[in-house]
């Protein structure tokens, strides 16, 4: 009894997937549970289990566009169970033959050693169809040096016997093969088109990428996206990250980043602009009374905005925790739908990538976005002196349709407010 392997259904939006990869070989015996394939879709890449135990014959190959509900193998729970591996099974014989007929020891001086190397290796070269043929002693030496078969020569001496001559134009013929070999391609015209050089490489897009490649689009042609910017003195965060970082890792075994506060810092500028927590549908206004923000995570298959939920009511190391649990599952390729769904607002950091200032696009159907940029030592002037603070630029790109200049620029200033005085997070003020 066969029974199919096929794709699941992941979500309403996903239709199809390409198999990334074969996580066993064809026609091993695969357990229940055991990961047994890998599904790239436009939103995330999810492993597939066996559903039975038995031997696994593949119906589609690595690298295959596959529909939700396509059969893409089948596994015979009829097979047997594979005998355990032969490695054991050769230790034990060792150990028997070892047992019952211990081999003799053989003492021999260094020459004798010599000679018997210098028979084996004569025998292993003499050793051919034609041994009932006679060679010569200097046939024999030239097959020593030349490490020649001589079953390979063809003998043109009397009943077919090998000659001298015999065996050096056979080497002669040996040097000369490579050489000819090499010379073939000069002569041979190219295979390949003009285009399909060194100097470029020609692939497909992978799910993932063509998603954000048709999200991106979508957000510049349905949205009116404008983006304002300020800049965060981060003086005051540095300062309470330094006095408490210990004791924030030892209680809590994560360490106090920046994000918790701009996460923090994004709820509380929602909460005196609720406008910007709010999206179009047709022809009306949902406004959001929840804050799950998205914070975007860069993996080697491109970008991904897990869901941090209820961030209003989450605590400064729980914010950290997901950070963290959700960077190591988007970067493994464990990323689940669900994780990505829904999300009022999100944040994005180029700055650990070096970028000092962006316009992010919104992620729709948002109304707006935060981009968090590098920290600078940058001259500021205070109080009339002029001093070295850390600096951050900050953009908020918005959709205008929803939200006008002034609520955009209000919100800038209330993050800008929290998070060069963190005591505002607490007080709500």
């Amino acid at each position: 009894m066969s029974t199919e392997v096929k794709i699941p259904a992941l979500g309403e939006s996903i239709s199809s997937g390409v198999l990334s990869s074969w996580k066993v070989a064809e026609g091993t015996y695969v357990e229940i549970d055991q990961p047994i394939y890998e599904l790239e879709t436009d939103k995330i890449t999810q492993e597939g289990l066996a559903e039975v135990a038995g031997v696994i014959s593949f119906l589609a190959k690595e690298g295959d566009e596959v529909e939700i509900g396509a059969t893409i193998a089948s596994i015979d729970e009829s097979a047997a169970q594979p005998a355990p591996s032969k490695p054991e099974q050769n230790e034990d014989a060792e150990t028997e033959v070892q047992q019952v007929a211990p081999e003799p020891e053989v003492i021999t001086t260094p020459a004798e050693e010599t000679k018997a190397v210098v028979k084996e290796e004569k025998a292993e070269i003499v050793d051919s169809p034609k041994e009932d043929i006679p060679l010569s002693p200097a046939v024999r030496k030239i097959l020593a040096e030349t490490k020649l078969d001589p079953a390979s020569i063809s003998g043109s001496g009397k009943d077919g016997r090998i000659t001298k001559a015999d065996v050096l134009n056979a080497q002669k013929a040996s040097i000369d093969a490579p050489k000819q070999v090499q010379a073939e391609p000069k002569s041979t015209p190219p295979s390949v088109s003009p285009d399909s050089d060194s100097r470029s490489t020609r692939r497909s897009l992978s799910p993932i990428r063509r998603k954000i490649a048709s999200r991106l689009v979508e957000a510049q042609q349905t949205a009116a996206i404008l983006s304002t910017f300020n800049e965060v003195d981060l003086t005051e965060i540095m300062a309470l990250r330094k006095r408490h970082q210990d004791s924030f890792v030892k209680q809590n075994g994560v360490k106090l980043g920046f994000m918790s506060f701009f996460v923090k810092g994004v709820v509380h500028a929602l909460r005196a602009v609720p406008q910007i927590n709010s999206r179009m549908e047709g022809n009306e206004l949902v406004e959001n009374h929840y804050f799950d923000i998205g914070v975007a995570v860069g993996t080697e298959k491109g970008l991904v905005v897990p869901v941090l939920r209820d961030c209003d009511q989450l605590g400064f190391a729980e914010i950290e925790q997901s950070i963290v649990d959700y960077a190591k599952k988007a970067r493994s390729g464990g990323i689940t739908l669900q994780d990505m769904q829904g999300g009022c607002f999100t944040i994005t950091n180029g700055g650990i990538y070096g970028s000092l200032l962006s316009t992010p696009i919104i992620n729709p159907p948002q109304s707006g976005i935060l981009g968090m940029h590098s920290i600078q030592e940058r001259p500021v002037a205070i109080n009339g002196e002029v001093v070295i603070r850390p600096m951050m630029y900050t953009a908020l790109s918005y959709d205008h349709r929803v939200v006008d200049g002034k609520q955009a620029v209000t919100f800038l200033v209330k993050l800008k407010e929290a998070m060069e005085d963190p005591a505002r997070l607490a007080l709500g003020i």
